[in-house]
């Protein structure tokens, strides 16, 4: 008996190697990284650009350090109030997440609007003969055949 014993992997292995190097994964992974660098710029600009001139408009007022005591000791900021084992609802912080996402999603509209413009679609290929055109060419090719 000279059968070899072959090893096969299973079917949904390759399904899922076929679904990896689909360009429409690679190309999603590929905006998950950039879109994490960009996350960072958007952050830094928020923290360090945007809040700080809101706060100046707003008379000083830190968001971040917005907060109602629900429960426990109240202190002057949410760090001592954790460290006193108090229970806090932090707006501020939530307040900041909606300026950052606000922020991100006008950022990506701009980026997305530059994008587009800078990008032309290449001219499509003009359209094959319709259905009628090839019949028609037909005809003339058969009568071209019968007059020679």
């Amino acid at each position: 008996m000279s059968d070899k014993l072959k090893i096969s992997s299973p079917a949904w292995l390759d399904e899922f190697k076929a679904f990896i190097m689909r360009g429409n994964v690679v190309d999603l992974a590929v905006g998950v990284v950039i879109g994490a660098a960009f996350t960072g710029i958007v952050g830094s600009l928020v923290k360090d650009m945007i809040t700080p001139v809101i706060g100046l408009l707003t008379g000083g007022v830190d968001f971040s350090n917005l907060f109602i005591t629900l429960k426990g000791p109240v202190e002057p900021t949410i760090a001592e109030a954790v460290k006193a084992g108090a229970v806090t609802l932090n707006y501020g912080i939530f307040l900041n997440a909606v300026i950052n996402f606000v922020i991100v999603a006008f950022a990506i509209f701009w980026l997305v609007r530059l994008v587009s413009k800078l990008y032309k679609a290449p001219p499509s290929a003009p359209a094959g003969p319709t259905a009628s055109e090839k019949l028609l060419t037909e005809i003339r090719d058969l009568l071209k055949t019968r007059a020679e």
